[in-house]
């Protein structure tokens, strides 16, 4: 399942405006966790799609190449990990930043999400300030 999220163009609270047309893919399991996400994003001035499975999250990254993907671990199907391995080893997709957004807050967790290919992890719940900050940074804005 796909939702896209409308750019807002709202500023963000601490007045900057993320880039307009930047697309952030967020692939996560939990409805609950997925609307706070977008929320996030859509208020920091991001496009946002969702996939609620890691399947369906590479599928969504093929079809619409986002600019970056905020990658939950446990998920039905395909997890996380996996799911950012596959990414990885694709051409058209393999330069997209990933950033793991989880509750798997172990250092062996960290350190296999790394080694999977992923940019960046953060653990939920995730502070707002540091994720848009994260963003900004693989971004390169």
């Amino acid at each position: 399942m796909r939702r896209l999220y409308p750019n807002s163009n709202a500023p963000e609270q601490d007045g900057s405006v993320a880039a307009t047309g930047v697309t952030v893919l967020v692939v996560d399991d939990s409805p609950t966790e997925t609307r706070i996400l977008s929320t996030i994003l859509t208020k920091a001035g991001y496009q946002v799609a969702t996939a609620a499975n890691g399947e369906d999250g590479v599928a969504t990254a093929r079809r619409i190449h986002p600019d970056l993907i905020l990658m939950d671990v446990i998920m039905p199907v395909l997890n996380g990990f996996q799911a950012t391995r596959m990414l990885r080893s694709d051409a058209q997709t393999a330069a997209i930043p990933i950033i793991m957004v989880t509750t798997k807050d172990m250092q062996t967790d960290r350190t296999w999400g790394l080694r999977q290919g992923a940019n960046d992890y953060l653990v939920k719940p995730v502070d707002r300030q540091l994720l848009l900050e994260r963003i900004r940074l693989h971004l390169g804005s």
